[in-house]
């Protein structure tokens, strides 16, 4: 009887230990497939992020962009300038060619058309031993001017009034500026606003100093002339 008793115990024990592994059991199964369902949401997840996301460019490739696109607009705009500036140079000797061209041409029309020879006085020698002859017009007139405001002679080859001056000794010489050597262009001291010049055609056949004086708003005038038997500056 004791025997049986001990075998039913043993029985019992048994059964409730397999009852309680299989709980066990279950309950690890239950977790390990609650970690794999928590684990495949969080990749899933971070796969989404990454794949709705577009990748940020690193800094320093943003930065070598912005550089090339500040570059490229700076060298388009610099481009731009140098073009227009090539365009108002051009532009400007144009204008300045124009300019010599129209001063050239009323000179020479003021010496064939705008002086009366008859009225000149010439008179032999002159202010030196080197002067052959000395013409005075009182014709003449002044030869126009594109200055305006208080004027103040300019002896410098490439200024305006120095070309006006030209225009008023081709109109008393009739010594044509592209047959013309100016030896010396400078103040008349013994007079304001007057200047001398001393020129000759390029064989050195016609040698001539010419007095000139300024007239405001109308330019220069020449008032006496003297043909040079030699170069004296």
């Amino acid at each position: 009887m004791n025997n049986d008793l001990n075998q039913h115990s043993r029985s019992g024990y048994r059964a409730k230990r397999r009852k309680t592994n299989l709980i066990l059991n279950s309950l690890i199964i239950i977790v390990l497939a609650l970690i794999i369902f928590v684990a495949y949401n969080i990749f899933a997840s971070g796969d989404s992020d990454n794949t709705s996301q577009p990748k940020q460019k690193p800094k320093t490739e943003q930065v070598k962009n912005e550089k090339k696109t500040d570059d490229t607009a700076l060298n388009q705009e610099s481009a731009k300038t140098e073009e227009a500036a090539k365009e108002d140079t051009g532009d400007e000797n144009e204008t300045t060619q124009n300019d010599q061209q129209q001063n050239n041409e009323q000179a020479e029309e003021a010496s064939t058309e705008g002086t009366d020879s008859s009225q000149a006085v010439v008179s032999d020698g002159g202010s030196s031993a080197n002067v052959i002859r000395t013409i005075e017009n009182p014709a003449w007139k002044p030869v126009g001017t594109s200055q305006t405001g208080q004027h103040t002679p300019v002896y410098n080859s490439n200024s305006v009034d120095w070309q006006e001056m030209l225009n008023a000794i081709t109109y008393a010489t009739g010594l044509d500026q592209n047959n013309m050597i100016v030896w010396f262009l400078g103040r008349d001291r013994s007079t304001t606003n007057a200047s001398i010049g001393t020129v000759s055609s390029k064989d050195k056949q016609q040698k001539y100093r010419v007095y000139i004086k300024w007239v405001d708003g109308e330019g220069w005038v020449p008032t006496k002339v003297e043909e040079l038997a030699k170069i004296d500056r």
